[in-house]
């Protein structure tokens, strides 16, 4: 919670405004707070203002706002590069409101803590309240001048689409072909280097001869890797895969596997430290060392039977490492943008 040595909230603008844009956050580790950045055209001259506030949503009492320490307006705020989603820091944005790109059927996103007909609440921070109003009345009126016009609420979807999917990001699978390639064409394409020259692929009686032994020296690549080495196209590797039962290459099954033996190395040394200066009996590095035992034979199980799946323990172990991971590095991220004063 703020200090008592920080700045009480600033005031509302004073002078005749218009809102341009307002981004709302919540915090990851307390999710009672909200932190909202109000942007302001002025109607005398067209100067931008930028206005930052933090409130608590009390669960049992009315809201309030609280003084803070800037966080994101410390530099010039870029509207055009935040989108719900996305986390800064200790802050997940909830709500974006841009009146440039703005269309009626975003009301539907806004949030049920912060839209005023169901959050009564609200009225206790009229600060965010009015602006909040203010949003409403605008896809309001933009609805009926649509209405007028007799344009779809979906005509001015594609602005807003254009925005938000340089934003998009996914993760490739290497086991799926990429967009608008067929297995022909992407056989051809994995056939032919960097510089176009063609590659020298294994003979037909050679493909025949590939047998699971011969697999298993590349479980460690990814798939592509793999049939390069291999000498085959990707499309006849993963034929020959559904031919010894394998649903999908155990690369990222193995590599899982690989990354927990590692942290249990690294877990036996740190212990075995610890024994050395507490005087223990070593009974904590013995019990790490017999859960680096069953990862590794099970790795080797693996190998050896590519279909098999990863045991729900080792699943449930390696999730518990994921949280804490996850716990380290928001505790990190929280200190440094905690105020030093």
């Amino acid at each position: 919670m703020a200090s008592p040595s920080q700045q009480s909230p600033p005031p509302p603008p004073t002078h005749p405004h218009s809102l341009k844009a307002l981004v709302a956050f919540r915090n990851l580790i307390c999710p009672e707070l909200i932190r909202t950045v109000h942007l302001y055209r002025s109607e005398e001259g067209g100067d931008e203002s930028e206005v930052e506030r933090e409130y608590v949503f009390h669960k049992e009492k009315d809201y309030e706002e609280i003084s803070f320490c800037k966080v994101f307006t410390l530099k010039k705020f870029e509207i055009s590069s935040h989108f719900e989603g996305l986390v800064n820091g200790v802050w997940l944005c909830i709500y974006v409101f841009d009146a440039s790109c703005w269309s009626p059927a975003d009301i539907d996103r806004l949030p049920t803590v912060l839209t005023i007909s169901r959050n009564h609440k609200l009225e206790s921070i009229p600060t965010l309240a009015d602006d909040l109003q203010t949003i409403n009345q605008l896809s309001c009126e933009m609805g009926r001048l649509k209405h007028c016009k007799g344009e779809s609420e979906d005509d001015g979807e594609e602005d807003k689409d254009n925005r938000y999917k340089n934003h998009h990001m996914c993760d490739v699978d290497l086991n799926s072909l990429p967009y608008g390639l067929s297995e022909n064409d992407e056989s051809d394409q994995s056939a032919t280097d960097v510089s176009g020259k063609k590659k020298r692929r294994a003979a037909t009686k050679d493909i025949a001869s590939l047998n699971l032994e011969d697999l298993s020296k590349y479980f460690d690549l990814p798939i592509i890797e793999a049939s390069k080495n291999l000498k085959v196209g990707l499309t006849v590797l993963k034929k020959k895969c559904r031919e010894f039962g394998i649903p999908r290459w155990p690369h990222r099954k193995i590599k899982s596997l690989d990354g927990l033996i590692s942290d249990l190395q690294e877990e036996v040394k740190r212990q075995q430290e610890e024994d050395k200066g507490g005087g223990g009996g070593g009974g904590a590095a013995l019990a790490v060392v017999e859960r680096q035992k069953m990862i590794e034979s099970e790795k080797e199980t693996i190998e050896k039977k590519p279909f098999m799946d990863i045991q729900r323990e080792t699943k449930k172990f390696r999730q518990d490492i994921f949280k804490k991971r996850h716990r380290a590095r928001l505790l990190e991220t929280q200190c440094r943008t905690l105020p030093l004063f």
